[in-house]
């Protein structure tokens, strides 16, 4: 009997409050808006268990067009939870992790967009720097530096 076989993960999504903001914080880390749409109606809701849904989402695309981040806003039905301040080691806790050319001014550029770092900036062996950081929205950040020939 064949298996059947995984041919790629599409993207990661994320729902947010505002859009916009979203958006224009995932822009400043380097990814670029592939699309925008509202995803509405009865097969919808079929799809997420919700029922009758209406939700603006966002594809956004990192530079090199291999991984995506969707990100929605809810307009119905409402918001029912918020794990956005859960700790890093909250069961089901999501975060996206980026790998960028210089992390001291990645840092800092998204600290003028109200970014925080969760803790440092460290460095792990002779291979990466990395950090968490809140981002828009309280959203967990992962950022890494490659120092040492490999990718994270």
């Amino acid at each position: 009997m064949n298996k059947n076989k995984l041919l790629r993960m599409d993207n990661i999504g994320i729902v947010v409050e505002s859009l916009d903001n979203a958006i224009a914080f995932f822009e400043e880390i380097g990814l670029h808006l592939e699309g925008r749409m509202i995803v509405e109606g009865e097969w919808a809701g079929r799809v997420t268990g919700l029922g009758s849904q209406k939700a603006e989402i966002a594809m956004m695309v990192t530079p090199d067009g291999h991984s995506r981040l969707e990100l929605s806003q809810f307009h119905t039905p409402s918001v029912i939870a918020d794990h956005r301040e859960a700790p890093v080691n909250a069961l089901g806790y999501l975060r996206a992790m980026f790998t960028v050319e210089d992390i001291d001014e990645m840092v800092a550029r998204l600290m003028k967009h109200g970014a925080q770092l969760v803790g440092e900036v460290v460095q792990f062996e002779d291979s990466y720097r990395l950090c968490y950081i809140r981002g828009t929205e309280g959203l967990l950040i992962g950022l890494a530096e490659e120092i040492g020939g490999k990718e994270v």
